[in-house]
């Protein structure tokens, strides 16, 4: 495996005046049903974090334990136990209900409080001189899920060390899904360990999602289920104008894809029985929206001139007067 900077390749310009001021540079994947490359650019075996983007792989276990179903979980739950929320009231309160359904409250989480993404809800916490609670972490479906898991397993509070049963169970599933043994872990923003694969590996696994069915083993079973859930539940696994939600929608619940921390994002593509990862390696949200969008489009799963699409590829720049002043574009050669 080799550094995230081995290899990258241009995937996205900014420019002004005429002249190239900005480059992202980074990796992508694209994988069919049996884990092979279909396409690639940059270095495929370039190790990463996936961060948030592996939220789903993490949250196999609850499904494949009977967890999910013995807590009696719906779509709309296990969509949120995938996401990286902005910590509006449709998501603050979802969990709340989560934990109180599991006799639990926002005490028993591990992830730590931060300000909400939403403004709503960050302009009710200033008004009323109140601070943010777990409950607005945005991963904190991803750690209700984590207790659901927990509880079912009857293990100790503090789940998100590496050698809880709940992380062995997340690691277990990730370098299975992967194919990889894992060279590492770091700690991610919520304090659960989040291992290193590559961007093979990470592509490799959103294609066996891609190509699961509900017919399946209990993994597939287990796949089906978690992707069409983000799929058909776009506003729980982002919000209102983020790029999660708004691609999804754009692509009319076809296509569950995520993005994670450090400019990753991923798409499980079912009709296509394929997987996407990519990586920019400068850690910027523009260049990671640009890449995925212009990966999707390629892939005809994405119209190129939704407004969902125009807001974060061939983007038109402009200053504060309206005066435009240049364009965000992908790179020659890369997913054209």
């Amino acid at each position: 495996m080799s550094k995230v900077n081995d290899g990258a390749v241009p995937m996205v310009e900014a420019w002004r005046g005429g002249i190239l001021e900005s480059t992202h540079t980074g990796h992508a994947v694209i994988c069919d049903e049996t884990g092979q490359i279909v396409e690639s650019w940059g270095n495929p075996q370039a190790v990463i974090f996936p961060r948030s983007s592996c939220k789903m792989i993490q949250a196999l276990p609850l499904l494949e334990s009977g967890a999910a179903d013995a807590a009696g979980l719906t779509p709309r739950q296990l969509a949120l136990s995938c996401a990286s929320h902005e910590g509006a009231a449709i998501h603050t309160e979802a969990v709340d209900q989560w934990l109180a359904g599991l006799g639990m409250s926002e005490a028993d989480l591990r992830c730590g409080s931060h300000d909400p993404l939403d403004r709503a809800a960050r302009e009710g916490l200033t008004l009323a001189h109140d601070k943010p609670c777990q409950l607005h972490n945005n991963c904190s479906g991803k750690h209700a899920g984590f207790l659901t898991l927990n509880r079912h397993l009857r293990a100790g509070s503090e789940y998100v060390e590496v050698d809880h049963p709940v992380q062995r169970a997340a690691k277990a599933a990730f370098e299975e899904t992967t194919g990889e043994t894992s060279p590492g872990y770091g700690i991610d923003g919520c304090s659960a360990p989040n291992f290193a694969t590559s961007v093979h590996g990470l592509a490799r696994s959103m294609a066996a999602f891609a190509a699961a069915r509900d017919t399946g083993d209990a993994r597939q079973k287990a796949m089906h289920r978690l992707a069409s859930a983000m799929a058909m539940h776009p506003e729980m696994v982002a919000g209102e104008g983020r790029a999660c939600t708004e691609l999804m929608r754009a692509m009319g619940g076809k296509v569950a894809i995520k993005t994670g921390a450090e400019a990753v994002f991923v798409a499980i593509i079912p009709e296509r029985k394929m997987g996407i990862a990519l990586k920019i390696t400068d850690g910027g949200t523009r260049g990671s929206e640009a890449a995925i969008a212009g990966l999707l489009v390629r892939l005809g799963v994405l119209n190129a001139n939704h407004p969902a699409t125009l807001k974060r590829l061939n983007v038109v720049q402009k200053n504060w007067r309206g005066f435009e002043t240049g364009t965000v574009t992908l790179a020659p050669g890369f997913a054209q």
